[in-house]
């Protein structure tokens, strides 16, 4: 089955606020066999609504609309909808009742406006919204579903998951969908395809198989559709093995998971501790570790030694060395890595000096030099990169590139 999203808001098209409704629903619809055929965003304008409405009623099954359902003049959804169905407004109890109980609970005033929100279309199914005044609204017209929601991200999350998904499910005759996901890092996009061929010229018309670019790696995502969900997951499971079997040096993690926390899974499971000496990525790299819940089992913290004064006061690198090689140099990250892995007793460091961009490079250090060093305490690796981006593509190219770098380091060398 198909849907279309439509998300409705002015504040959306300027730029104000970033439409994660979209993607949250996108991603649940999925789990649930349905699949979206296209997203829009519309602005607060009648005809733009009525617009988007029509083009979708001909492109899918399900349509559905989230935003402009609040209680002020410029939150016209409601009002649209009831002209697009031809039918008038009727006040639900319910939804009344909900709203008195809403605004009695945090000691506000109970105005006309705000009891305006229990006037719904007469055709439609009110979903009974426990988080916020403005219910949801189910509709079903010329064998088509509609379902309007606030725009709100934490009342439209419990529409979706407490009263939308259950009635999809009550209503159409969902088949499965099975999404399995290979993270590859240290390979390009066009090199790993020409190697996996034999598997993806081999997959039947059912399996689909996405390429997912990103800095410095490939998510491979493989997708099977059909009825037997069982059946979905073995083929799916049989080649993804294929796959891995083809590139197992590149692979980071046979699921789902961003780069940053395979590693802290990985070292977690061995016992690791990890540092960092950060200098061009200025905390990024440490950011990305912390941002999981847990990475305090594996993330011990480290220095962000933006200065020369202080890779030789909080890492030990030498005046000598700086003054001889300069910050970006593979002498300095190794002795920054060195340093982490002394000062900070861990039992793996990385450490990234460079020039991100976009001034500061030199003819023999040209803008996007960045030297990386891993180490333990058997062994340091370095590298050299040139990256051709701009100042936040190079300092995120730099810290995944690290996290690659270490798991080389971890798996060729086991503390």
């Amino acid at each position: 089955m198909l849907t279309e999203i439509i998300t409705i808001g002015d504040e959306i098209l300027i730029g104000q606020i970033v439409d994660t409704n979209s993607a949250w629903i996108a991603q649940k619809l999925n789990e649930n066999g349905i699949r979206v055929k296209q997203i829009s965003s519309v602005s607060d304008d009648r005809d733009h609504i009525l617009e988007a409405l029509n083009a979708a009623s001909k492109r899918v099954d399900l349509i559905i609309i989230t935003g402009g359902l609040g209680p002020t003049k410029d939150d016209i959804t409601k009002k649209t909808l009831a002209g697009y169905f031809n039918v008038g407004f009727r006040r639900d109890e319910q939804a009344l009742q909900n709203v008195r109980r809403i605004l009695s609970s945090h000691n506000r005033p109970i105005l006309e406006i705000n009891e305006s929100q229990a006037d719904v279309p007469e055709n439609c199914i009110v979903l009974q919204n426990k988080n916020g005044t403005a219910p949801g609204m189910w509709f079903e017209h010329r064998s088509k579903v509609y379902v309007s929601m606030p725009g709100v991200p934490f009342e439209m999350m419990y529409l979706t998951e407490e009263e939308v998904i259950p009635r999809l499910k009550a209503h159409f005759n969902l088949s499965a969908i099975v999404h399995h996901n290979i993270l590859t890092a240290g390979i390009g996009e066009s090199f790993l395809a020409e190697t996996i061929a034999p598997v993806e010229n081999s997959l039947p018309s059912y399996i689909k198989l996405a390429y997912l670019p990103k800095l410095g790696q490939v998510r491979l995502r493989l997708s099977a559709y059909g009825e037997d969900e069982n059946r979905l997951k073995k083929e799916v499971e049989y080649y993804s093995n294929q796959i891995v079997a083809l590139v197992p040096e590149f692979v980071v993690v046979n699921e789902d998971k961003p780069l940053e926390k395979a590693v802290l899974d990985y070292m977690h499971a061995e016992g690791l501790k990890l540092s960092v000496a950060e200098s061009c990525t200025g905390g990024y790299l440490s950011h990305l570790l912390t941002q999981h819940p847990g990475s305090s089992e594996v993330f011990l913290g480290g220095a962000i030694s933006y200065s020369n004064e202080l890779k030789k006061s909080m890492l030990g690198v030498s005046e000598d060395t700086l003054t001889a090689f300069g910050a970006v140099s593979e002498e300095t990250v190794k002795e920054m890595a060195e340093g982490a892995l002394k000062n900070y007793k861990s039992d793996y460091s990385i450490s990234v000096s460079g020039i991100a961009g976009p001034g500061g490079g030199t003819p023999e250090k040209p803008t996007g030099t960045v030297w990386i060093a891993v180490a333990n305490k058997n062994r340091v690796l370095t590298r050299k990169f040139q990256f051709p981006g701009r100042r936040l593509q190079n300092i995120e190219r730099a810290a995944v590139n690290a996290l690659v770098l270490l798991l080389k380091l971890i798996r060729e060398e086991p503390a």
